[in-house]
């Protein structure tokens, strides 16, 4: 069936998954749902202990067995050591057929592949997948399907029941022996736990693994001893220099500083600019200059940001420290000058939910003038690929991505014209993960594109007078025009996962990698 943004999805996906083909960003509006519930065992007795020995006491506690699900959060990023930790374990216990829900995998999970490939782990639902496991995937090895969901879409399954968790790993950095977690306080501090609040109040069972027990009570808690089922304490939880991994410094390359001074001009020359504007932006080099530049312009016109929201980095929070903006959200924090930055008052923890779950009564994307995002491709009708690499690997995550582009008055895309000797711009993405109904601005090294659907945008981007307008087909004409077309990536058969939209019907879905097809 052909979906909304183009996309062929097969029959035999929508039966298997039971869902629909995406059908506009606003198919969804005003239907009613009905939030699922864990269940409860009640702790009545005062002489019950929650602390354990072991990670496999825990698992045997909490009845781990054949086909069940378990799930993870990544606020530790590339310097996560639970999910290794726990999966060893299950592996040991010989037990299969496990899905995995976490909020997203990375390079530090490399070691879950042979767990893939001999059937341990047979289904993965995560934000996006990077490293060895996108291999592992592209190439065919899971059994089951990978589904990859925006960060509001994981809430959105979690909290209707689609996704049934039954026991989650929440790694805290402090926690005290009955259960209340904190992000912050510890040897691995990774700031907030925001990804993790879902699980702890959906799933079944809920194990704490802390590698600072802390005096009770730990409060104020981000995860209260009310969701906890048992406590481990283990010699080390997280790598605190590994959450930076990956992120942005800021940049001192010419083609990312003209890409983030065009960035700021398309900002401050729309109508949202004004005294108590929200924003949002990335960890990538362009993305952190241009939140410099921006500063700059609010400094000389005397306006101040009303919230910034999101992963949030050191040159987001340096506007808080400075006064420039009022507050700021957190759902994640990509550096330890953000996780410092939460001792500042007006610093706030959000949940993933509050943030970008689109089921709930209005979440915070839903008040964002501007957010400005990155993308492996963005093709002529402004569809956005951030999961499939030009080799047809799977190399990237969702994140906020969808949800942001959609929840914002004005969604801002840095590209470059060229990725290497790929085309960025181009007629189709690989894979849709954003639809293009949701992007408004492209920004390139060679120019700057306005969705057509935006004659609001491009009449303010016209008027000021210094913007290298050009059409998005103009973009990719120049791209072509230096490298050549390039040959489409040939993909097999065989379907190995799907691109959630954010409301769960399909965006897309991820065929096996066409060299890997027909290994055995």
């Amino acid at each position: 069936m052909i979906n909304a943004v183009g996309r062929d999805i097969p029959d035999e996906i929508l039966k298997i998954t039971g869902k629909e083909p995406f059908q506009g960003n606003f198919y969804k509006e005003g239907k009613i749902f009905t939030k699922a519930g864990p269940s409860i065992r009640p702790v009545m007795d005062n002489r019950h202990s929650k602390l354990l020995k072991s990670i496999r006491e825990a698992l045997e506690k909490c009845g781990a067995h054949d086909g069940m699900t378990v799930s993870f959060h990544h606020h530790f990023r590339e310097g996560d050591l639970i999910v290794n930790m726990v999966m060893k374990e299950i592996h040991d216990m010989g037990l299969k057929d496990i899905t995995i829900c976490a909020s997203s995998l990375g390079k530090a999970h490399d070691p879950l592949v042979p767990m893939i490939e001999d059937s341990t782990i047979t289904n993965i639902e995560s934000s996006g997948v990077r490293g060895k496991i996108g291999e592992s995937i592209s190439k065919g090895k899971l059994k089951g399907l990978a589904i990859m969901r925006s960060h509001g879409g994981r809430v959105r399954a979690i909290t209707t029941g689609e996704s049934k968790i039954d026991i989650a790993f929440i790694g805290a950095p402090t926690c005290d022996d009955y259960g209340n977690c904190r992000g912050i306080g510890g040897k691995a501090d990774c700031g907030v736990l925001s990804y993790a609040i879902v699980d702890g109040n959906h799933a079944n069972y809920c194990v704490a693994i802390t590698d600072c027990l802390v005096p009770y009570p730990n409060l104020p808690a981000h995860i209260s001893q009310t969701k906890i089922d048992y406590v481990v304490v283990v010699d080390e939880i997280g790598i605190p220099s590994k959450i930076a991994t990956g992120a942005a410094k800021p940049t001192t390359d010419q083609r990312k500083l003209l890409m983030a001074q065009y960035c700021t001009d398309v900002v401050v020359n729309t109508p949202w600019f004004k005294d108590g504007f929200s924003y949002q932006t990335g960890v990538g080099g362009a993305s952190i200059a241009s939140t410099q530049y921006l500063a700059e312009i609010m400094r000389e016109r005397n306006i101040k940001m009303g919230f910034g929201v999101g992963g949030l980095t050191k040159a987001m929070c340096k506007l808080l420290d400075d006064g420039m903006a009022r507050v700021m959200l957190d759902v994640q924090d990509f550096d330890l000058d953000a996780v410092a930055s939460l001792r500042n008052v007006n610093h706030h923890r959000i949940t993933a939910g509050a943030y970008a779950n689109p089921l709930n009564k209005g979440a915070f994307v839903n008040k964002l003038d501007y957010v400005v995002l990155a993308s492996l491709e963005v093709d002529v009708h402004f569809n956005c690929n951030v999961v499939v690499g030009s080799d047809g690997m799977i190399t990237g995550a969702q994140g906020g991505h969808p949800d942001t582009a959609q929840g914002a008055k004005c969604a801002i895309v840095i590209c470059p014209l060229l990725q290497g000797r790929i085309p960025a711009i181009c007629t189709d993405v690989t894979t849709v993960t954003t639809p293009g109904e949701s992007i408004d601005v492209v920004v390139t090294d060679y120019g700057v594109a306005v969705n057509p659907a935006r004659q609001d945008i491009l009449d303010a981007l016209k008027a000021c007078g210094k913007i290298p307008l050009k059409t998005i087909e103009e973009l990719r004409d120049i791209a072509y025009s230096i490298v050549g077309e390039p040959r489409k990536v040939e993909f097999g058969e065989r379907v190995v996962g799907i691109i959630e939209a954010r409301d769960g019907t399909i965006m897309d879905v991820v065929r096996e990698a066409k060299d890997f097809a027909f290994e055995d």
